[in-house]
């Protein structure tokens, strides 16, 4: 396999575990500030708080997402064999 071949295959991961974690970080990172602007505005400060409303916006996500989610990466995996067959 040629280094640009390697290196072609590696962007395409990254890239790719770019856009599938995106949906899941971007729920937990705005459920954290939503939770984080409560606290402050009621001066609430229970570190146990955050957990369980970020898992349930993950879940939800993972639901209404995943199967999006999965063909993504099933496309890559596809990809990748495809790439290397031919080296």
């Amino acid at each position: 396999m040629s280094p640009e071949a390697a290196v072609e295959i590696g962007q395409m991961a990254l890239w790719n575990a770019l856009i599938v974690s995106l949906p899941l970080l971007g729920a937990g990172m705005a459920v954290g500030l939503i939770i984080s602007v409560f606290q402050t505005a009621t001066q609430i400060q229970e570190q146990t708080m955050t957990f369980a409303p970020k898992v349930i916006a993950l879940i939800a996500v993972l639901f209404i997402g995943g199967h999006w989610l999965i063909e993504r990466l099933m496309s890559f995996t596809l990809t990748l064999w495809e790439y290397l067959i031919y080296f």
